[in-house]
């Protein structure tokens, strides 16, 4: 009987580019939950959209896949990707 673990990756998201008032948030939050991630998003007051997103590896790879276009009415310019440290539950816009 194996005693098998599923590691959880985790990564910190600055996404930078026209990333508010796009429905950026809102649309992250969504594929988010289609992906089964947890973490959170929020606009900073630079301009940018800051994401921490966790989950299966392949999962979190989609996700920032996604992150990398964003919506329709986004014009993303770049992704800056870190590592995180987190255990969310959920996937919330916290501002």
């Amino acid at each position: 009987m194996s005693n098998q673990v599923t590691l959880k990756k985790a990564l910190h998201l600055v996404i930078y580019g026209r990333v508010q008032g796009v429905y950026f948030r809102e649309s992250m939050r969504r594929e988010a939950q289609n992906l089964g991630i947890a973490g959170w998003v929020r606009n900073r007051s630079d301009g940018t959209v800051e994401a921490a997103v966790q989950g299966d590896p392949a999962d979190v790879d989609a996700m920032v896949r996604w992150a990398q276009r964003g919506p329709e009415r986004a014009q993303v310019e770049r992704v800056e990707i870190g590592s995180h440290e987190g255990n969310y539950s959920s996937f919330e816009v916290i501002g």
